[in-house]
């Protein structure tokens, strides 16, 4: 499933012209609702976006998961490589950059496969893989656990230079609601997105909470949306 980054929500740039004073409500929201409506901006606009909006000391809250706290290099097409691993999880006591997985639980790690790959699952359980690091295969095995981190500005300049410009995710979508109260700004959106291998065009909506200081930057957000209503209506089921 050709899945968008959803912590990442690309941006469409807002003017400055249509700015009042520092610290007015309005500020915070039309900040809050360009971070959103850009998911259908494009990879530099919201480079440019974070840069400009987002606190020097400012985080973000991916979606919590269980799992082994790494992720891929999205651009890579022909293997799968560790792009990155997030420190404090499972994999960071064993994976690096740069390290190439071979197989994981028996099944070859291809580019077809990866959404075969059990990386996800239940807490605790043992992941059996081999990965290829400078011209060696190292068997190795990592234990799941729950992911639950932040992201710094840097952290998150750096994932989206990870995106694939031609590929930014989504389709067609709308602001559904923004609300701000006081520092605090929820933006309500739905988008349209189609799944590249079935064809098949499915819905989601998103809500994402951001946090503001009194300079109107962004110190912290996070976002939640609706990943078992896409897979349902992608086909998909959910079973023990």
């Amino acid at each position: 499933m050709n899945k968008r980054y959803q912590w990442l929500l690309p941006v469409v740039l807002v003017a400055a012209a249509g700015l009042a004073r520092a610290g007015d409500a309005s500020d915070r929201e039309a900040i809050a609702r360009g971070w959103v409506e850009a998911a259908h901006a494009g990879k530099a606009p919201f480079a440019a976006y974070v840069e400009k909006h987002m606190a020097s000391d400012g985080s973000w809250s991916p979606d919590r998961y269980v799992g082994l706290g790494f992720y891929l290099d999205p651009q890579n097409d022909e293997q799968v490589v560790v792009a990155g691993v997030i420190p404090g999880t499972p994999a960071s006591e064993v994976l690096r950059a740069g390290d190439v997985f071979v197989s994981v639980a028996g099944v070859p790690a291809t580019d077809d496969n990866r959404e075969r790959l059990n990386f996800r699952g239940k807490p605790g359980e043992p992941v059996p893989a081999v990965i290829k690091r400078d011209g060696k295969e190292i068997p190795i095995e990592v234990r799941r656990g729950v992911i639950d981190r932040k992201s710094s500005k840097a952290d998150v300049l750096e994932n989206i230079a990870f995106g694939d410009a031609d590929e930014w995710p989504v389709d067609e979508g709308r602001i559904v609601e923004v609300i701000g109260d006081g520092r605090v700004v929820y933006v309500v959106d739905e988008f349209t997105e189609t799944e590249d291998d079935t064809g098949i065009t499915y819905v989601n909506r998103t809500v994402t909470r951001f946090e503001f200081n009194d300079d109107n930057q962004i110190t912290g957000g996070w976002n939640m949306d609706e990943d078992r209503f896409v897979l349902e209506q992608l086909g998909y089921t959910i079973s023990r």
